[in-house]
């Protein structure tokens, strides 16, 4: 039977996977809808509403599941690990508190506006609301990332009788990994919401949707996804070389350097092999992990028998990170390879089509990756230096920990499955129901019309 330490883990990181799919999509899609919403202020043209008014309909639903497992995931705060707030809750509390004051108070009363709102407020009041909306998601990830890399790189505090106190609030807020971690997020919601586009305006393309609307959604998509893609791996390498700095042990795990050594290679894959502390069937470039992580060839990087016992398990963080990177690159061809062929051709084939529908939730997958990639990666700690996992843990008998992660496994399946069905269930209505309606506010006499029966034209 595995002990109370091992299954709140488990279900602290079921929560987190879960919640994080939804936030990755909500802070990047908010920003979408705004240019959408500018575009159809600016032209007036109906297919950029068609355009807000289907995605809109994707951010409501995933703002909801958001919220709901969030709040499910903080409770385990005082419930799995007590000591965490024991210990830091004099940071963690007002960071949290910042979060719901300046970001989910703003969310919540904007996107009645935004959803709601359009026949019943001035055309300017609802592009704000759009915007406020967007911002508010950007706030949430602000305060949030803010915690996280604190926890990862701390600083601004003291410690009094075991537990922290905040003496700098800039050097908390504006810790030593935080810019690095905030961009590379906001990069990678991006390019998550990006795939996501792509793939449901190519499901409605081979379900023969021939309305402008998924289109303009598709070229948007790929050509934004082609900017940030080689952007994201320039933010990334910026990262890798804090981490390098600060969590030494982690970029060691992540490359598979099991003894300090100069001119390390880079390992492409191996099995790495904790007994013998060696890879296995190593596919490796000699001296590039030096070249890459200290600009020198020769570079020497510690390895993990430099943190015995402090280090994190080796597999999981070696290969999470290779399949970060793996979808990341192929993110990169995906946009690059999909943005020529729009351009020479102004259209793709249904085989691209297809390619494009299997990479929908590829963000979820990169994003998944680098998150157990930073969080295993700062293992055996909660905060980094300060409190370790085990010191933090409940000491709620593991029967009771092990059937709550039982329930939370089969709902969160049960919604991810739903969640999924009802996006493509959006996609279908799109291709034969009309999404604008012409008696809206707003629209000229002159504007095009789409109809309703064969979704031509506009």
């Amino acid at each position: 039977m595995l002990d109370t330490l091992i299954l709140s883990r488990i279900q602290f990181a079921a929560n987190i996977s879960f919640h994080i799919l939804f936030p990755t999509i909500t802070i990047a899609l908010g920003w979408l809808l705004f240019y959408f919403k500018l575009r159809f202020d600016f032209s007036k043209h109906p297919v950029w509403m068609r355009a807000y008014r289907f995605w809109v309909k994707v951010f409501a639903l995933t703002f909801a599941l958001g919220v709901v497992s969030g709040i499910t995931m903080s409770f385990q705060f005082g419930t799995n690990w007590p000591g965490f707030m024991e210990t830091i809750g004099n940071i963690a509390g007002p960071l949290l508190a910042y979060e719901i004051l300046t970001a989910f108070f703003l969310e919540a009363t904007m996107l009645g506006i935004m959803l709601f709102g359009f026949h019943k407020v001035p055309r300017w009041a609802h592009t704000l609301a759009t915007f406020l909306v967007a911002l508010g998601t950007t706030f949430s990830a602000f305060w949030i990332l803010v915690l996280n890399s604190w926890m990862q790189t701390p600083a601004g505090f003291e410690m009094r009788d075991g537990v922290v106190h905040a003496t700098d609030w800039f050097a908390i807020i504006f810790n030593p990994s935080f810019p690095y971690r905030f961009m590379h997020m906001l990069l990678a919601s991006a390019l998550t919401v990006c795939f996501l586009v792509a793939g449901i305006s190519a499901y409605r393309l081979l379900r023969g949707d021939n309305k402008k609307a998924p289109k303009l959604t598709l070229k948007t998509a790929l050509f934004t996804a082609a900017i940030l893609a080689p952007t994201q791996a320039l933010v990334g390498d910026f990262h890798g070389l804090n981490t390098l700095e600060h969590q030494p042990q982690k970029i060691a795990a992540m490359e598979g350097i099991w003894h300090t050594e100069k001119g390390a290679p880079l390992v492409l894959f191996a099995i790495p092999d904790a007994e013998t502390q060696q890879n296995r069937f190593a596919i490796q470039i000699p001296k590039l992990a030096s070249l890459i992580l200290t600009h020198d060839a020769n570079g020497e990087l510690k390895g993990l028998n430099e943190f015995v016992g402090e280090h994190p398990p080796v597999a999981p963080v070696f290969y999470s990170f290779r399949v970060m990177v793996g979808i990341g690159m192929l993110m990169l061809l995906v946009a690059w390879w999909s943005s020529i062929k729009l351009v020479r051709h102004k259209t793709l084939t249904p085989l691209h089509l297809k390619v494009l529908i299997g990479m929908t939730f590829s963000g979820w997958v990169a994003t998944l990756a680098g998150w157990y990639v930073t969080e295993i990666g700062r293992q055996p700690y909660l905060v980094y230096g300060l409190l370790k996992t085990r010191d933090a843990v409940t000491t709620v008998p593991s029967e009771h920990v092990a059937l709550t992660l039982g329930l939370y496994l089969v709902l969160y399946a049960v919604l991810l499955v739903l969640y999924i069905k009802t996006l493509f269930w959006l996609a279908k209505r799109a291709v034969e129901v009309e999404e604008y309606d012409l008696t809206m506010p707003g629209l000229p006499e002159n504007a095009p019309a789409t109809d309703k029966a064969t979704g031509a034209s506009a």
